[in-house]
């Protein structure tokens, strides 16, 4: 049967600082993320099924991705928990929505939390094929399976 990839685009706003860098990105700034998840399966033959013809219907991998990631990291701020985070962790109405992660809150690390939060959640005759994370216009970050072998 013939393979076939597909994607769905997704779109989010958060904040990051990036611990120990040696430039202006040390200071918590925000980006418009711009998320395509592409996964890879064999369309559906059962005529009899509703989803006939699809890989995964698109609104079932939204339904993966929207609640798991864009609308958990949507309107937050990520830091390392290397940082002084003391400050974000008290109760302070303007950081309710702060992520505390065990990596460098960098695009390829994203990418990487990303993959890990998708892969399990999808059924077993799909895989994850590739995640592609554009943190501005003209830069982003690839996470590839065919990579991780």
């Amino acid at each position: 049967m013939t393979k076939i990839r597909v994607t769905k685009m997704f779109e989010f706003e958060t904040a990051h600082a990036l611990h120990n860098y040696d430039g202006l990105c040390r200071n918590i700034h925000g980006h418009t993320y711009k998320l395509s998840v592409t996964i890879k399966g064999e369309p559906i033959t059962d005529e009899e099924s509703t989803k006939l013809g699809m890989v995964m219907d698109f609104g079932n991998l939204k339904q993966i991705v929207k609640p798991n990631i864009v609308d958990k990291f949507d309107h937050s701020v990520l830091l390392s928990k290397k940082e002084e985070t003391e400050y974000f962790e008290k109760e302070n109405k303007l950081f309710k929505r702060i992520h505390i992660v065990d990596f460098q809150p960098t695009a390829e690390n994203m990418v990487i939390h990303f993959a890990e939060i998708i892969k399990p959640l999808l059924p077993e005759n799909v895989k994850l094929y590739s995640i592609k994370l554009h943190e501005t216009t003209n830069s982003y970050a690839e996470w590839y399976a065919d990579d991780q072998d």
